[in-house]
């Protein structure tokens, strides 16, 4: 019995341990005991739904209790007690048919049973919990910017630590010709966060579009407290992005402020991208000038616009031709992807000649 009574202080103590240092509710510990513990029952009761395991939660004492009905004659013995029985044995409480009663049926050395139970039923539930925090950890940076540690390859994917956990940048979701060694510091995009049975299983992403936006609010205090705001942006992963902004209070120049002293802030997010090339440009709600300003660097003499079919015609000097297309269409199309409009370049030559 002293043997017995040690094991439950020493329970005690290692669940007081626990949620100290885990950050572990003990009465999710102790729920998670008895839950565990009734299987240990049923080769003893079977499944009969009246059993139940308490453990006290000042001794660590384990006890199996029956829950009974009271009835006038008993046709369940293992669900039922007579009237006659209930009062016998409880004198100090005058039962009625219908009232329950909880009879102590606690096995033999069943203390020994829940001791090594205990254990199994701890470290799961441990490790369920401490999954279950992590997740919830990390589940709130979905769709932020973090800066993480490239830790291993394996195929073409790369784990990458970012604090407790690693994330996965798969193949399709790096820059295409970025290379990385094991230790270097990255920043990468949240992509999601999804639970699962070994942890969080997060998505992260070097070709979203909202990394260069989020960099962007890092660098740019204007874009971070709303003064400047990031209206439209398209992006051609490691070649080039176009952003449009907007100022939100007079006086503040918007594509200056994204810029910064000497450039200071812009090259820092294109720096940080491996030196992807990034247009700043004004936005506009008026759709002709705002294709105008989405064509830079290349100059536009006139834009007519369909807005009922969100189309665009734009004639440019025939020096300009080539740059307002660019290189495999990439200027004209991340043009279009910035206005949402569809856009047809001719030079005055082309129209002209029409």
């Amino acid at each position: 019995m002293k043997k017995m009574e040690k094991g439950n202080k020493e329970l005690i103590e290692a669940l007081n341990l626990l949620e100290k240092e885990k950050s572990i509710s003990k009465e999710v510990l102790f729920e998670a005991l008895e839950t565990s513990l009734m299987s240990a029952c049923k080769s003893q009761y079977g499944k009969n739904d009246n059993i139940r395991v308490v453990i006290n939660r000042e001794t660590g004492a384990v006890a199996v209790y029956a829950d009974m009905t009271v009835v006038e004659e008993v046709v369940t013995p293992a669900l039922e007690m007579s009237i006659v029985t209930a009062n016998e044995k409880f004198p100090g409480k005058k039962y009625e048919v219908g009232d329950v009663v909880s009879v102590e049926v606690t096995p033999k050395n069943f203390g020994r049973i829940a001791a090594g139970q205990a254990k199994q039923t701890v470290v799961q539930k441990i490790r369920e919990e401490e999954r279950k925090i992590l997740f919830e950890q990390y589940s709130v940076l979905e769709n932020t910017v973090v800066s993480g540690i490239v830790q291993r390859f394996f195929g073409n994917n790369i784990s990458i630590n970012i604090g407790k956990v690693d994330g996965i940048l798969i193949d399709g979701e790096q820059i295409k010709g970025e290379r990385f060694k094991h230790g270097d510091r990255v920043k990468v995009f949240v992509v999601d966060v999804k639970d699962h049975n070994k942890g969080p299983k997060i998505t992260l992403s070097r070709t979203h579009p909202e990394l260069v936006k989020k960099l962007f609010e890092m660098e740019v205090t204007e874009i971070e407290n709303g003064t400047v705001e990031i209206m439209a942006l398209s992006r051609d992963a490691g070649a080039r992005t176009k952003m449009a902004v907007r100022s939100n209070e007079a006086g503040v120049d918007p594509i200056g402020a994204c810029v910064g002293p000497n450039g200071m802030r812009v090259n820092a997010v294109v720096d940080e991208l491996g030196g992807e090339k990034i247009d700043i440009i004004a936005w506009s709600d008026n759709p002709e000038i705002l294709i105008k300003n989405a064509l830079s660097p290349a100059k536009a003499i006139s834009v007519s616009v369909n807005v009922a079919e969100k189309s665009a015609n734009v004639v440019v000097p025939d020096s300009q031709l080539s740059l307002a297309i660019g290189r495999e269409g990439q200027n004209a199309r991340l043009a279009a992807r910035l206005t949402g409009y569809k856009i047809d370049i001719k030079s005055e030559s082309q129209i002209s000649e029409m």
